[in-house]
């Protein structure tokens, strides 16, 4: 990307989040906003968090002043974002009745409980934070932002997007994206061949692609979904790079997914699919099974392909078939925006690349080094948000703290993440390290926990209990050897759940303390163990948990109490300042 593309992307993000600054806190016209934003969660805990969190959001002025929706997916069997989109708007429908058909309503899928970003699991990877903004914003302000455009150019229906991607791009004052056609209309960013294997890809018609605009409108098709480098050849998706403002480094790319609107009558045609393939009990995919079934040149085949599926239930194939005959013929519209990029931030490593170490990022967005802290670290290289260190702590480079509380003299390794914690005096954090502190409740009591993993551990790969002893890896070394320099026996291991996918997510290793300071500490000396290879004992009785159970009892008023003593003592030293 050169120089005149990379300014005109600046400048237009920029200029979204001073529109979106603006309306923070205030009451918005009709048709300036979003009549509703509409976020998902994976049960009724998770929604109760969320609901929690908006509402505090919405007391301290940092969300404009609209309706704000939480739906959970109903009791039972994992639904996929596709079963969720299908019953949010079926929800919608019974709340909002007729008026439904006027509504430009966003759907944010939220749920999850976001393993491969454990510090976003209790209170959700939409409210994980941003280095950026006063009040700091969190994903959900910078989603609002990044779209703040679009409700005044779009007719009644809904932007379906997810929680964890950001979206930036630039148009000319005489384009503008705009959501008036009817069936599906999705965003499109031209992006290299790697990129393609793991995303969504449209196959355009070549001979439309001519024009170097920074947008094109034009039909899709075909979609094809994380498709390999010899299907997207096949299929003709792959373009040549021209010379122009938007072109890549690459010599060849496709235009790939990330964000979809459907009008207000498709949004009816998917109320009548839920009634053929409802109550679901199988994962659906809203990107992968709704729009492989558009486009001309969509065939049938693909519902029989379960290669990226997680889990295969017995009667996924038979509502596949459903979806691509209930949908079929419905358009799918593209808008390429040739000057975009797409940011995935739904990993620890993803978290730490964006926020510390991409320079393109942080220059276009403005992200800061440190935002709504009070600390004196002068690591610009490193990510200090939401959080109180005290005199004499250091941060290395390339890691993250955020609603943190730091005693004098803490030093964090490079390439590190510590979320809601609080750290005594003196205390040293190694390099690569995950810790998270949660508040639970056990036993009538409340108690916390401090999960401490290694980066790049695996939370979510599983196997059979005979197996995971040796064959689950923390900290680089198998769980046996972790036990041993805690002067334990592999017998005396738990998993908690189901006990047939035994992970490090449900791996009960974290002790349960009286107090957050104590938990943190005694964490940090069972992760100092391992990588220094010495022996520690436990004190005697003690309670050990896993990641999954901390959820599980997690005390979600006491853990936004922290945060709320947090934004008291920063906003007193800003005072002060």
């Amino acid at each position: 990307m050169n120089q005149e593309c990379m300014g005109k992307l600046k400048v237009a993000t920029r200029e979204k989040l001073e529109k979106f600054n603006s309306l923070r806190g205030r009451d918005v016209q009709p048709g300036k906003f979003w009549d509703v934003v509409v976020l998902t969660s994976v049960d009724e805990n998770q929604r109760d968090a969320y609901e929690l969190q908006l509402k505090e959001k919405l007391e301290r002025k940092e969300l404009p002043l609209i309706d704000y929706k939480v739906i959970s997916d109903p009791p039972g069997c994992k639904i996929g974002n596709g079963g969720s989109t299908l019953y949010t708007l079926q929800q919608l429908s019974d709340i909002y009745s007729n008026s439904l058909a006027s509504m430009r309503v966003i759907l944010i899928h939220a749920g999850g409980y976001s393993q491969r970003l454990p510090s976003a699991s209790a209170l959700g990877k939409i409210f994980a934070a941003v280095p950026l903004g006063d009040p700091l914003y969190q994903m959900l302000e910078l989603k609002l932002a990044m779209y703040v455009d679009f409700p005044p150019h779009m007719n009644p229906g809904v932007l379906v997007t997810c929680a964890d991607d950001i979206e930036l791009y630039s148009v000319s004052q005489e384009e503008g994206v705009k959501f008036d056609r009817p069936g599906f209309t999705a965003l499109a960013h031209p992006s290299p061949l790697s990129v393609g294997k793991t995303h969504g890809v449209f196959v355009l018609d070549k001979y439309g692609t001519c024009k170097l605009s920074e947008m094109e409108n034009m039909p899709c098709l075909h979609f094809l979904h994380k498709p390999s480098l010899d299907r997207m050849r096949d299929s003709g998706a792959v373009f040549t790079s021209a010379s122009g403002c938007f072109s890549l480094s690459d010599t060849e790319f496709v235009y790939t997914d990330s964000t979809y609107y459907l009008d207000f009558d498709t949004a009816q045609s998917l109320l009548r699919l839920l009634k053929q393939v409802g109550p679901l009990e199988c994962e659906i995919d809203a990107y992968g099974d709704f729009l492989q079934a558009l486009g001309p040149q969509a065939t049938i085949n693909y519902t029989c392909n379960t290669t990226n599926v997680t889990k295969e239930e017995s009667g996924l194939v038979e509502v596949r078939q459903k979806i691509f005959h209930h949908l079929r013929g419905t358009p799918l519209n593209v808008i390429l925006l040739n000057n975009s990029k797409f940011y995935h931030i739904g990993t620890t490593s993803e978290y730490l690349f964006h926020l510390t170490e991409d320079g393109a990022l942080r220059s276009e967005l403005g992200l800061q080094p440190s935002a709504f802290s009070v600390q004196s670290n002068e690591n610009t290289q490193a990510c200090i948000m939401y959080s109180v260190l005290s005199p004499g702590c250091t941060v290395g480079a390339g890691s993250v703290v955020e609603y943190s509380r730091l005693g004098g003299g803490v030093s964090v390794g490079r390439g590190s993440i510590l979320s809601s914690c609080w750290a005594s005096v003196d205390l040293v954090v190694p390099d690569g390290v995950f810790m998270h502190s949660l508040c639970v409740n056990l036993q009538g009591r409340t108690s916390f926990v401090t999960v401490a993993f290694g980066i790049n551990d695996n939370l979510k790969r599983s196997m059979g209990i005979a197996a995971s002893m040796e064959g689950l890896s923390l900290h680089g070394l198998s769980l046996v050897e972790c036990l041993s320099h805690w002067g334990l026996d592999s017998e005396v291991l738990r998993f908690s759940g189901d006990i047939s996918c035994c992970s490090l997510w449900n791996a009960c290793l974290f002790p349960v303390c009286s107090d957050e300071q104590s938990s943190f500490a005694l964490s940090l000396k069972m992760l100092q163990a391992v990588l220094g290879g010495s022996m520690l004992t436990l004190p005697k009785d003690i309670k050990l948990i896993s990641m999954q159970e901390s959820l599980q009892y997690k005390n979600l008023e006491e853990m936004l109490e922290f945060r709320k003593g947090l934004y008291h003592d920063i906003t007193q030293g800003q005072c002060c300042n």
